[in-house]
């Protein structure tokens, strides 16, 4: 039985077997916010050392299950186990073809996936490894997928890497990267009513602001994929009284940018629209940044799955954990069920349609050979 909406029930749920659909419900079921997996890590856990075609690993709360069968090439199929926090919407609901219920799109139908291949098939076509991981919901510093590359590198060694985040079940190839950048203007205070003697800070930010306002985005093609930047102020601060010319303000911007780009790459063009607007005194932090993940469709193991089922393939404009392999050397991109602009909604809900497509696709990757 699934344990309580607050998680802190101890019985490990029951994992359906043969239905992905029912399966997804049942994980829904079992609360997994950040940091608080344990007990999803633990049901997926014992599912898997329960098929002796599999080497199970844990290491915290992420569990690495691998094929060791000496085929030519690895495939890594990931996907965190982790949620927002619940909405109303920690129970599965299921409406005809429908699944609602925290997490069904973003990501426990892409959980189900790989749960239910790991245990259908014993013999694949490839070797195959499978990460469930922790804590992606959060910041960068708590990913379980970090913790993984960092302590034990070894369980993830592959050719090319699959995510299952929600892709509508088509192809998303490679990721943008992703930098948070806070730039603080200064001024000089000075009395409202005699403002002339003082330098109103939050004043200066106006030409910044209108300048992020008329950004003209670039719009690579990388791979045949069409990425499209971004740059977005996201938080503005300053003020130090109601009667008192402020002598700061601090305006947080984020920047999405292609693969073709590197981090130094990014910074240089976000600074090449703020110098205009920066005097001595001022200053520019870059306080968090992530590169993106080159397209990985020439590869012949995605390459492969898009041609026998015809898939859409497509630029992921926004920032996923297919950067960490491709930092590793390892190709990846995203193949999930689910809508992602449903994902962190109360109303957030997974079709069958899409489950079955990415289920029934992947089977076959691993079950065909050439």
């Amino acid at each position: 039985m699934a344990p309580p909406p607050d998680g802190t029930g101890t019985s490990v749920p029951e994992l359906l077997h043969g239905d992905v659909f029912a399966l997804t419900g049942a994980l829904i079921d079992t609360p997994s916010p950040s940091f608080g997996e344990s007990l999803l890590c633990d049901a997926i856990e014992a599912e898997l050392r329960a098929l002796d075609w599999l080497e199970v690993d844990r290491v915290g709360d992420n569990v690495v299950a691998r094929t060791s069968l000496g085929r030519p090439r690895r495939l890594i199929l990931a996907g965190h186990t982790d949620t927002v926090p619940a909405n109303g919407n920690d129970t599965a609901v299921v409406d005809g073809d429908r699944l609602y219920g925290l997490g069904s799109s973003d990501m426990k139908g892409g959980l189900a996936v790989m749960l239910e291949l790991a245990r259908s098939v014993s013999a694949p076509v490839l070797d195959v490894t499978y990460v469930f991981y922790a804590r992606e919901e959060v910041g960068a510093e708590h990913s379980g997928l970090g913790e993984l590359f960092e302590l034990r590198p070894d369980l993830l060694v592959g050719d090319v890497a699959l995510l299952g985040e929600p892709t509508s079940a088509a192809i998303e190839a490679g990721c943008q990267g992703t930098m948070r950048v806070v730039v603080t203007l200064q001024g000089d205070r000075a009395h409202t009513a005699r403002p002339w003697m003082g330098r109103n800070a939050i004043h200066r930010l106006s030409g910044l602001l209108a300048d992020l306002d008329r950004y003209v985005e670039r719009r690579p093609v990388i791979e045949g994929c069409e990425f499209r930047e971004a740059m977005q102020a996201v938080a503005v601060s300053g003020g130090v009284a109601g009667n008192v010319v402020p002598d700061r303000a601090e305006v947080t911007i984020n920047h999405r940018f292609a693969p073709d780009r590197t981090i130094d790459d990014a910074r240089a063009h976000v600074m090449e629209l703020l110098e205009p607007w920066l005097t001595d005194g001022d200053t520019v932090e870059v306080v968090d940044a992530a590169s993106g993940a080159w397209p990985a469709v020439g590869d012949d193991v995605v390459a492969t799955l898009v041609q026998r089922n015809n898939l859409e393939v497509r630029a992921k404009l926004g920032w996923t954990d297919a950067a960490r392999f491709s930092a590793a050397g390892i190709p990846a991109a995203n193949f999930g069920p689910g809508d992602a602009t449903l994902a962190h909604t109360a109303g957030e809900y997974l079709e069958r349609a899409d489950l079955d497509a990415v289920y029934a696709s992947l089977f076959n990757l691993l079950t065909v050979a050439d």
